[in-house]
């Protein structure tokens, strides 16, 4: 699988379930327990730039304040996400965003790869919860499904000692490959609102 098309594969059913959520929607709540919809949302649009820029080997620091002070789903918080969210795929279509090293909004340096990993897996898993609050369906290939699940693998211990990963729900082995992701990551496949 070539990596400059994986976050543009992961990104496609995020922009159709984000142009698809409806303003009665913000305040569902998501499988991503500490977040509802707006919040979510917010998440999103914070933290895009970072991604971003990590494609570009530039640090773009978050917004000055807090995710939790700062309210970014004013305006046509839709379409700012919607552009947000193809600026990291158009970046992250360039190969070279894939090698070397680079920085998500901090001082550490990771491996490109690892963190392009990070973000295919960070746009499926939040597509899934703003689909869930949303009682919308998103579709990835299995070929993308795979890498993320390997991707997740690899990444869980790392992933819960940052905070990102919550607990591992138990998933059996024959489930589909998006739930076996799910429940690394500590998403219930079952959730419903």
């Amino acid at each position: 699988m070539a990596d400059a098309q994986l976050v543009a594969r992961a990104a496609t059913p995020l922009v159709e379930i984000i142009r698809d959520i409806t303003p009665d929607q913000l305040d569902n709540p998501t499988p991503c327990a500490e977040y509802d919809v707006r919040k979510l949302v917010n998440h999103l649009l914070f933290w895009g730039p970072s991604l971003e820029g990590a494609g570009r080997k530039e640090t773009v620091p978050p917004p000055a304040g807090s995710e939790a002070e700062l309210d970014l789903t004013g305006g046509d918080w839709a379409a700012e996400l919607t552009a947000g969210v193809q600026r990291i795929a158009d970046t992250w279509a360039e190969p070279g965003a894939w090698t070397g090293t680079t920085h998500m909004g901090g001082p550490t340096e990771l491996p490109a790869a690892l963190v392009g990993g990070m973000i295919v897996t960070e746009l499926v898993v939040h597509a899934w919860d703003l689909a869930r609050a949303t009682g919308q369906q998103p579709r990835w290939d299995d070929e993308l499904l795979g890498y993320v699940h390997d991707e997740v693998v690899k990444t869980a211990e790392q992933g819960r000692q940052m905070g990102v990963y919550g607990p591992e729900v138990e998933v059996p082995a024959t489930a589909p490959t998006l739930d076996r992701i799910l429940g690394v990551v500590g998403r219930d496949p079952g959730w419903s609102r």
